[in-house]
């Protein structure tokens, strides 16, 4: 059964552009041309996935992911922004809101395609992985996809939940920021890595003072030390 994602966008010929190329990708699509609209259809049809742009007329798509995140109906759908190059400040908030990952306009629909392939699968939480994962106060439970600390649930994304798995997993040796995108969000090439700086920080700010034993590597990236 093909998987339904919702796209966004006040205008409609980037959402017709994004539904031939999804339709073609074999996705169903549903659009929405307005922010209080978008709000409507996610918690109607619980898409598999939005794709979100951040100016929008009424509720902006900031305020969009905010809420959908903040909802616990849909708080699991994953969320590709759509912004502008100049929307720095934004695409900051958004990804710290909740958003999995961004594409800057003008965009290749091939990319975002790609985008929303490497997202969903993600979300998957890839069914090989049926491990728990334990270090410290941490517990990754990869089949019942949860994340708890000294028996509390933590709530992650699809996105950060696989960042700390993939770090648990390496506990003791530095993974660059090049290599954590190209093993958890599944970008090779020319990538901004600020991606995975914004993810880390909203990361260990859920995981408070376990955060400790994520180590910053200066001019690297990041470690998971053995210590927690």
């Amino acid at each position: 059964m093909a998987e339904s994602l919702l796209i966004v966008d006040d205008e409609r010929d980037v959402t017709d552009l994004l539904v031939y190329h999804l339709q073609r990708a074999g996705y169903k699509t549903l659009t929405a041309h307005d922010g209080a609209v978008a709000l409507q259809k996610a918690r109607d049809h619980l898409p598999a996935l939005v794709v979100l742009d951040l100016m929008l007329p009424g509720v902006e798509g900031t305020e969009v992911c905010k809420r959908l995140k903040a909802d616990p109906k849909t708080a699991h759908i994953p969320i590709l922004m759509l912004t502008a190059k100049a929307e720095e400040v934004d695409r900051v908030l958004g990804l710290e809101l909740g958003a999995d990952d961004y594409v800057t306009k003008p965009f290749s629909p091939r990319e975002v395609v790609l985008r929303v392939k490497s997202i969903l699968r993600r979300a998957q939480g890839e069914a090989e992985a049926v491990e728990v994962l334990k270090i410290g106060d941490i517990v990754v439970d990869r089949a019942r996809h949860e994340v708890t600390v000294k028996h509390k649930l933590v709530e992650l994304t699809a996105t950060e939940f696989k960042l700390l798995a993939t770090l648990m997993e390496r506990r003791g040796r530095v993974q660059s920021r090049d290599r954590l995108l190209n093993d958890v969000w599944g970008y090779e090439g020319d990538v901004d890595t600020r991606t995975v700086d914004t993810h880390m920080r909203r990361l260990r700010e859920k995981l408070g003072k376990a955060a400790d034993c994520i180590e910053t590597v200066r001019g690297v990236g990041y470690r998971f030390t053995e210590i927690a």
